[in-house]
């Protein structure tokens, strides 16, 4: 009898893609010894006038300052995104990444001009509270999603305010709210269509 033949899939177009452009922009910072952080994969104060200054606003997120930064966001990244991409749909993540990006961006760029933000870690948060969320049905919170944003929101509160590090907790605490608004809008959405 023969065997079965293993083959690998590429299960998660959308997920898998971010993870190796994030890779290529590691490797393009190393090899510019941090340039393209600086110029492509970093919001920090600049003219409004500069295209890429709005380039960055989304790119920002593929950027990261070292290894350990990018293989913690992409550990996370990478076992969520899967089953957010199954359930929403590759478009749909792609919004919510899009957005996530943009909105972390903004609040960092006009509300923290002294500093220089960059990697996934927004969109991780939207990843985790989104993925808290998606088995709610119409008119239900999950006890699992309180808990959950109860415990990050408090976290990050108290990481803010006692802890001096170089981490933007105000742009996880975004992150985690895009994920959540946008997670009952579409929850909402398939709700409806599904009646």
């Amino acid at each position: 009898m023969a065997r079965p033949r293993i083959k690998i899939t590429i299960n998660s177009p959308a997920v898998l893609g971010f993870a190796a452009v994030c890779l290529a922009a590691m490797g393009l910072n190393l090899l510019t010894n941090g340039k393209s952080n600086i110029l492509l994969f970093s919001v920090y104060p600049a003219s409004l006038l500069s295209p890429l200054t709005w380039l960055r606003f989304f790119t920002h997120v593929l950027g990261h300052a070292d290894w350990e930064h990018l293989l913690s966001n992409m550990m996370y990244f990478l076992i969520l995104g899967p089953m957010l991409e199954e359930k929403y749909g590759t478009s749909r993540l792609i919004t919510v990444m899009l957005a996530t990006a943009l909105v972390t961006g903004v609040l960092s760029f006009f509300l923290f001009p002294g500093v220089r933000l960059l990697g996934a870690s927004g969109i991780v948060f939207a990843f985790i509270l989104l993925s808290s969320i998606t088995q709610g049905s119409r008119g239900e919170i999950p006890l699992t999603f309180l808990l959950v944003a109860a415990l990050y929101i408090g976290r990050q509160l108290y990481d803010g305010i006692f802890i001096k590090d170089n981490v933007s907790q105000l742009t996880h605490i975004a992150g985690g709210a895009v994920g959540t608004v946008l997670g009952f809008c579409m929850n909402a959405r398939d709700k409806k269509t599904a009646r």
